[in-house]
């Protein structure tokens, strides 16, 4: 799990310096899905600008310049590619009939087998979310048809940003969440990962008090805005994964799910949750969204298991998932 985050500016009546702000708040209320590095991208004279470190948002200054109107940003919780090496966090720099850049939410499972297929070439570059940047490469443009292909190539569990040097900004999003307001009133798009993170950040700076609408997006959506606040959508085929849990999911009760939930079992590890306990949240009922919340409260996992286990009796829980809690 990571977090996406970052605002398009499109009227320019909003205050350097608020801007600025926000974008440190955006950032520093992402830490809650990753702590490994932090990075921002933004235009400046025409080009684009990455500025990343393997550090958590709160031991960094962002400080886009005067006169940016859109920063894409990104906290990492690292999974493949060492997070020391700078040139494997986010966002990553891409050039085809634009430069462009990068960031991704989530985890992609064939980008060794991409490479071996020689569909895309090696790189020194070791994180799975650089195919991405390739595949769009690869197609020598940047636009809804490139971004189709790179997203229907891709195998595995993800959001994609992309920000290109005319300061248009993309979202493609897939089984990962993303949460997009508009702020009409004063021209400013703000977008982030998770609800959360939005109110949090928004709280922080004031904005909560003024007029926002939700942008809706839903999996297989690509969504364009423009530096003037234009929004165009388009559509790819999102795949659907057999799990290897033989859970249910959706699609007419087959056995075929999300791999947003294969993720999740995969990752609760790394803050100390076993993964027959998310499977049991998931067999009760209970979205990928709020597990994931609840990987970063222990408080608030530990309530919902024990409602779990008081409904499905004390026996049945302790036979399937090794014992109370």
């Amino acid at each position: 799990m990571c977090s996406l985050f970052g605002y398009l500016d499109y009227q320019g009546i909003v205050p350097h310096k608020i801007l600025k702000k926000l974008t440190q708040s955006l950032a520093v209320a992402a830490e809650e899905r990753g702590t490994d590095a932090t990075g921002i991208s933004y235009i400046k004279d025409g080009k684009v600008v990455i500025f990343k470190r393997a550090k958590a948002a709160h031991k960094l200054h962002l400080n886009p310049p005067e006169g940016t109107t859109a920063v894409m940003g990104h906290t990492r919780l690292a999974t493949q590619g060492d997070k020391k090496q700078n040139y494997n966090n986010h966002p990553f720099a891409g050039h085809a009939d634009t430069e462009f850049a990068f960031a991704h939410n989530g985890v992609l499972w064939n980008d060794k087998e991409l490479r071996k297929d020689g569909v895309i070439p090696n790189t020194y570059i070791d994180t799975d979310s650089y195919i991405g940047v390739q595949l769009i490469e690869k197609q020598g443009k940047l636009d809804f048809d490139s971004l189709k292909y790179m997203a229907e190539t891709v195998e595995g569990n993800f959001t994609f940003t992309v920000l290109d040097q005319y300061n248009s900004l993309y979202i493609v999003k897939g089984s990962n969440p993303m949460y997009l307001l508009h702020f009409e009133a004063i021209g400013l798009y703000v977008y982030a990962s998770t609800e959360s993170i939005m109110k949090k950040a928004l709280k922080q700076m004031g904005l909560h008090k003024f007029e926002s609408k939700r942008i809706e997006t839903e999996e297989g959506d690509i969504l364009r805005i423009d530096r003037n606040g234009k929004t165009t959508r388009s559509k790819f085929e999102p795949k659907v994964y057999c799990s290897k849990y033989g859970s249910w999911y959706d699609y007419e009760a087959s056995p075929f799910y999300n791999m947003h939930e294969e993720i999740l079992l995969a990752y609760c590890g790394c803050y100390g949750v076993d993964s027959a306990d998310v499977e049991l949240l998931l067999d009760y009922g209970y979205t990928c969204d709020e597990i994931e919340e609840m990987l970063m409260d222990t408080n608030l996992l530990r309530e919902a298991l024990r409602d779990v286990k008081y409904m499905c009796g004390e026996n049945i829980y302790e036979s399937r998932y090794g014992g109370a809690i």
